[in-house]
């Protein structure tokens, strides 16, 4: 079906994104891959061609456009260009609200202009190593002394871990209040005591660069504190629906793409004097991926024009992000299946689709736990 979602001036944006990744970021990816991370200055170019913060405030530098169909389009065209390095979602979709929605006056003008221009790389610390999905498990601390927070503990599995200037964290600032004692700080580079580990060495996403954080009585200003003291529970609740739809996006746009590139293969690549499409096992797994894909499409664009109109709910999301995330993870599979011997080479994409996508169902929220969500949402 014909999607309805996007009008003229995404499509002109589109063009420019697309233009972008074929010009800065494709033909270096692979280099980006052998080295664990990508080149800041394709940041700087990034921001220079308006793809970072298209709904920050123009005032600050930002495109001033509130409109989630923008990041999809990012998302989408970050996909199609097989660019799993670069962390534009990441910055753009699940940071940006942070900054936008619970800064002050004096912060935003302090971090956004560089947030835009692509100056600050930024990143969100989450994950420790003995805590992930439960977020009330964390155990990184946060102690007031004075005019600064004293900040102890680790983070693990940091996107832009390495090239982050700007780091959210979720601390604890008052262990004897539960879920209501976690407060969200920016730690910045240079700050004496934030130490990085080591970039780490994953399955897939190769060019991404994936850190351990470490944190040894750091001193953060009170001032670097973002949102409410001791509301960091409530801010991630938030501002979780909107990183898991990006999800969600990703998924459905590189599982059409791995599907085109099956579906291509499979006209083309003969068995036994036919067509590896024409038989009909092949034909029937290809009419359920297309299905599959189709319907995912449609629920997605329903998702995106709620969340634009204020709609999304936590449990839309838990929906999307799970389902999404497990369809292209079947779909990929499937695919790698089509294409034989050759789906297990590096050097085809659909070799690194299989790898890259496996975290998917992990990252934002594992599949287990969005169906928790969901169920609890039930009354179950």
């Amino acid at each position: 079906m014909k999607s309805t979602l996007y009008e003229a001036e995404h499509d002109a944006f589109r063009d420019s994104v697309r233009s972008f990744f074929d010009k800065h970021v494709k033909p270096f990816h692979a280099d980006w891959e052998k080295a664990g991370i990508v080149d800041r200055g394709v940041w700087l170019e990034a921001g220079k061609q308006g793809i970072l913060g298209m709904d920050v405030p123009e005032q600050y530098g930002g495109g001033g456009v509130k409109d989630f169909r923008y990041n999809c389009v990012v998302g989408e065209e970050t996909t199609r260009a097989g660019a799993s390095g670069v962390g534009f979602t990441l910055h753009n979709d699940v940071v940006a609200p942070y900054l936008l929605n619970l800064t002050t006056d004096e912060q935003k003008e302090r971090w956004l202009p560089r947030f835009v221009s692509g100056e600050m790389i930024t990143a969100i610390a989450m994950s420790e190593p003995g805590a992930g999905s439960d977020l009330q498990g964390l155990t990184t601390s946060a102690r007031r002394d004075g005019s600064d927070f004293v900040v102890n503990g680790s983070k693990t599995f940091i996107t832009n871990g390495i090239n982050s200037d700007l780091v959210i964290v979720v601390a604890q600032t008052d262990p004897d209040a539960g879920a209501r004692g976690y407060s969200l700080l920016a730690v910045e580079r240079g700050m004496k005591g934030f130490e990085r580990g080591k970039n780490l060495d994953k399955m897939g996403m190769h060019a991404q660069d994936t850190a351990e954080l470490f944190f040894d009585d750091v001193r953060v200003p009170a001032d670097n504190l973002i949102g409410e003291l001791n509301g960091g529970f409530i801010h991630l609740m938030n501002a979780l629906p909107q990183e898991r739809l990006s999800i969600a996006v990703v998924a459905v746009a590189a599982a059409r793409k791995i599907f085109d590139i099956t579906l291509a293969y499979c006209k083309e690549r003969k068995a036994f004097g036919r067509n590896i499409g024409s038989f009909q096992h092949n034909r029937f797994v290809l009419a359920e991926m297309a299905t599959e894909i189709e319907l995912a499409e449609v629920y997605i664009e329903k998702a995106v024009t709620e969340h634009n109109a204020g709609r999304f709910t936590v449990q839309d999301a838990a929906m999307a992000k799970w389902w999404t995330t497990e369809m292209q993870k079947r779909v990929v599979d499937r695919c790698v299946q089509l294409h034989g011997g050759y789906g297990y080479m590096a050097e085809f994409p659909v070799a690194r689709a299989y790898t890259d996508s496996r975290v998917q169902t992990i990252y934002g929220g594992t599949t287990e736990i969005m169906k928790e969500i969901i169920g609890r949402s039930l009354g179950v």
